[in-house]
């Protein structure tokens, strides 16, 4: 009877679920990543109290609403691949805290910076700010690089429970860290393009400048990137492995390969759409900017973003959390999620509730649509 009720087989909803996933976590990148982007930029852009001030009051108001993208993505994951959060949320325990704590900061740093007309008092919290849109970004770099690379850990077969065997600066190495900096160096080019955009000059002219170069860094250090992970080993599934089977990471055998991350481009050559929509998407926003075309410019960084962000997930696919420890026991699509039931009631879910977001997201930018200047600033006491 339970099985009548469900419309879809399970392989289906394992593959509908990485695809939300990953749509799920480019929309945070591409909603908060201006956020951590213009925050970055702070003491580079704004070099006055009051040009800092308009930067502020571009994101103040809808940080929070962008910031739901990230719980969702989170929500989602415990929901739909509870190995998945079980893992990386415990074996990453510093790194996540590490991360709460700058995300945290920063609505503090919105909500306290303007509370004192003090000059050393705001300058503290803009480097508070400063330091949650370096440091978050870096975060979520490193910790992309890290799936790729794979985490160590491995499964207590009597149990299931994940057993991490690393430690926090592990996760820190030179590939990692280099996906960092372009992780950073993405949010910033998205910041930059929503300052031309959206506040006036001497600040737009001068995040239309930096933004034209971080945009050909963004371009070029992806490129690299390839040509890295080209050379690492990735992770190909020897056995069989049935897609609709109950999930148990131990059922398979996994062998590393040199190159094996490019595999999948490959076999699905349609794939190869996720790195060039990284690159050309890159070098369109620089273009657009030179031809002072903000809004056009934050679309196609908003498609960069998006492109990088789905190189990986096509690259790594079907895995989703490869394990450097023990090969074989990395968490794949096909072996780490929820039930079938699971997945098709969160499916009815979020196809309620995902429209009402996206509506009220929408509208809510409608409402604070325009540029942002000192003038308008002044005419409301409800600022930053």
């Amino acid at each position: 009877m339970q099985n009548s009720l469900i419309l879809l087989d399970y392989e289906t909803l394992r593959l509908l679920w990485w695809a939300l996933m990953g749509f799920l976590l480019i929309g945070f990148a591409i909603m908060d990543g201006f956020d951590l982007g213009i925050a970055a930029l702070l003491p580079v852009i704004g070099r006055s109290d009051s040009e800092r001030r308009l930067m502020i009051n571009l994101v103040g108001p809808v940080w929070e609403g962008n910031q739901v993208w990230l719980i969702t993505a989170g929500g989602a994951i415990f929901a739909a691949w509870p190995m998945l959060y079980a893992t990386s949320f415990s074996g990453l325990y510093l790194a996540m805290m590490l991360l709460l704590v700058v995300l945290i900061l920063r609505p503090v740093g919105f909500k306290y910076r303007s509370k004192y007309e003090h000059t050393p008092w705001r300058n503290a919290w803009d480097a508070v700010l400063t330091s949650a849109g370096i440091v978050a970004p870096i975060v979520f770099g490193v910790a992309f690089a890290n799936v790729i690379l794979g985490l160590p850990f491995d499964v207590e077969s009597s149990s299931m429970r994940a057993l991490y065997h690393g430690s926090f600066w592990e996760l820190f190495t030179p590939f990692a860290l280099f996906c960092g900096v372009l992780s950073l160096l993405m949010h910033i080019t998205h910041g930059a393009t929503l300052l031309a955009w959206r506040v006036v000059d001497p600040v737009a002219s001068r995040a239309r400048r930096l933004g034209i170069v971080s945009a050909i860094l963004v371009a070029i250090l992806f490129a690299l990137g390839g040509f890295w992970v080209a050379a690492l080993d990735g992770h190909v599934i020897t056995s069989t492995i049935d897609p609709n089977a109950a999930s148990n990471p131990l059922n398979k055998t996994v062998a590393l390969m040199e190159g094996a991350w490019l595999t999948n481009f490959s076999k699905w050559p349609w794939l190869w759409i996720g790195p060039i929509l990284g690159i050309v998407g890159a070098l369109a926003t620089s273009l657009f900017l030179a031809l002072r075309r903000p809004i056009t410019a934050f679309i196609t960084s908003a498609t960069s973003i998006a492109g990088i962000i789905s190189t990986v997930g096509f690259a790594i696919f079907p895995f989703i959390l490869p394990s450097s420890a023990n090969p074989s026991i990395g968490l794949t699509v096909w072996d780490s999620s929820s039930s079938q039931l699971t997945l098709w009631v969160m499916l009815i879910a979020t196809a309620i509730l995902m429209p009402i977001i996206i509506s009220y997201t929408s509208y809510i930018y409608h409402i604070m649509r325009g540029k942002v200047s000192e003038e308008e600033l002044n005419k409301t006491t409800n600022t930053y």
